[in-house]
């Protein structure tokens, strides 16, 4: 159940989506042009691949990564691992631009000395959608998540401490960065299903990569 549907903001605006919650506005634009070569580099290196949850589905989102640790899933669980199970090779180190971006979309929403140690890069393609969920899959809970927005326009749903707590609608377009922590770290969170309005630069596509702190 939605509770209520958040406006698009201006470039460098910050709004605020919990006490430790927010969404920095176009805070990515002026690393795009970084960005983008280091996001083919690493689906290059760590091709995408669509997961299969422990109940058996599919994933509609595909899924690489980069980092020390990389997410994972298969009908055995979740968890992260220092090899890649689709490649048998370590995962694609961190490019500094990511580590930069990060490190300072997390100051600015309050979390200095933020040091990722695991990025998620996630494709999203029309009609992909991410279903409500937890990361709690890390061990250091004290560091917040760092979620950052390119190419098509998606509808970020925030909620609460538990599941069937109501959500807000948070319109993500390219280059805006949500960061979340400390007492709002295990609020529920997912996508709705991305609309098919291509990007000038990415086309028919969203990309999204998210920062941990694993260990």
């Amino acid at each position: 159940m939605t509770l209520e549907l958040f406006p698009f903001g201006d470039a460098g605006e910050r709004t605020a989506l919990g006490r430790h919650a927010f969404l920095l506005h176009g805070f990515a634009l002026p690393y795009e042009a970084r960005l983008l070569p280091a996001i083919d580099h690493i689906q290059t290196e760590a091709p995408f691949h669509h997961l299969v949850t422990p109940g058996g589905h599919v994933m509609s989102v595909a899924l690489s990564n980069c980092g020390r640790l990389g997410w994972t899933s298969d009908e055995q669980g979740y968890c992260y691992t220092e090899i890649n199970p689709h490649t048998g090779r370590p995962w694609p180190s961190m490019p500094d631009v990511f580590r930069e971006l990060a490190a300072n979309a997390a100051a600015t929403a309050g979390f200095d000395g933020f040091a990722p140690d695991a990025c998620l890069v996630n494709q999203y393609l029309p009609g992909a959608r991410l279903t409500l969920h937890q990361d709690k899959n890390e061990r250091d809970l004290s560091a917040p998540i760092v979620s950052v927005s390119l190419g098509m326009s998606a509808v970020f749903l925030f909620g609460g401490l538990e599941r069937s707590d109501k959500t807000v609608r948070v319109p993500l377009k390219h280059g805006d960065v949500v960061v979340w922590g400390g007492e709002d770290r295990m609020r529920y969170h997912g996508v709705m299903p991305v609309q098919d309005a291509p990007h000038p630069l990415l086309g028919s596509q969203r990309i999204n990569f998210t920062f941990r702190k694993v260990i």
